[in-house]
């Protein structure tokens, strides 16, 4: 039971905290637990899915079905279906059994602050919004499952969870890319990436990274940390003028380490023109 709608998406254990309390962060979600055989469900369900088209992201809209997630239903204590629920900040705040009449469902919404976001008209030649990384992984999820053999999908949808943290995940789906993929150079990016991911399991705070090279300027593992953090964190600029002061300090240090952090961090940093400007600032040092 999915849905063509970017704001109705079905969720599953594995995916829940990411898709659903994290997300609900930003925006409410209801859960809808559902089942084939629930012919209130049958009712509720469209209702359900028309409200969220209506309001137009005002809430996202979790499908759950019962008999293909039962873990998932007994975590949450489901005893009957249809039972909706609410999770704002991620937290359940409130929820009901059984289909309500669309007026009704209207009231819940209203009484928890859920409002409709209106459409907005496009400014003339303005810059396309920045994709929300969370509502990227609910696409492209949604995506791969209907075309499960669309290894381009698989690499996008790694891109996108890297984006929101969740590495683990993203670092299995480049590992089972087909060999053509895995040279890909957003396959590559993906990779760099998660390197510097690795590097900052156990890292000190960056507060405590910026003492450190404050005090001794020569503290290149210091430095290092620093730099990967920036880059992750999407300080591009500062993370590559890291790198470049260990290259200025010793070009040498642990077999070559300054060179390959800028030459990971050039894969990592979309902004080409500033990728363009410290190649060749490298460029200058090394010859």
């Amino acid at each position: 039971m999915t849905d063509s709608s970017p704001h109705v998406f079905d969720a599953s254990l594995p995916t829940f905290e990411q898709d659903v309390l994290l997300r609900s962060k930003d925006v409410p979600v209801l859960v809808d637990f559902w089942a084939t055989w629930c012919g209130p469900c049958k009712s509720l369900g469209p209702v359900l899915e028309k409200l969220a088209d209506e309001f137009n992201g005002g809430f996202l809209l979790a499908k759950v079905d019962v008999d293909k997630e039962q873990q998932l239903a007994g975590y949450f204590q489901i005893k009957s279906v249809p039972t909706v629920m609410l999770v704002k900040d991620g937290q359940i705040v409130d929820g009901f059994p059984g289909a309500l009449p669309e007026g009704q469902l209207r009231q819940f919404l209203s009484h928890h602050g859920v409002t409709a976001r209106e459409a907005e008209e496009p400014a003339e030649a303005a810059e396309p919004a920045p994709l929300d990384p969370h509502e990227e992984v609910v696409r492209l999820r949604a995506a791969t499952q209907a075309e499960p053999d669309n290894e381009e999908l698989k690499l996008d949808l790694a891109l996108a969870l890297l984006r929101t943290g969740a590495v683990a995940e993203a670092e299995g789906l480049l590992d089972k890319l087909p060999a053509n993929l895995a040279q890909d150079d957003r396959a590559l990016r993906g990779r760099a990436r998660l390197g510097f991911a690795a590097l900052l399991k156990d890292a000190p705070p960056a507060d405590v990274l910026r003492q450190a090279v404050a005090a001794t300027p020569g503290d290149l593992r210091a430095r290092h940390l620093l730099g990967a953090m920036d880059i992750v964190e999407g300080r591009s600029q500062d993370g590559l003028e890291q790198f470049l002061e260990m290259l200025r300090i010793d070009r040498n240090f642990e077999d070559g380490l300054p060179r390959r952090a800028l030459i990971d961090a050039f894969r990592v940093v979309e902004d080409e023109d500033l990728v363009g400007a410290y190649r060749r600032k490298m460029a200058s040092l090394l010859f």
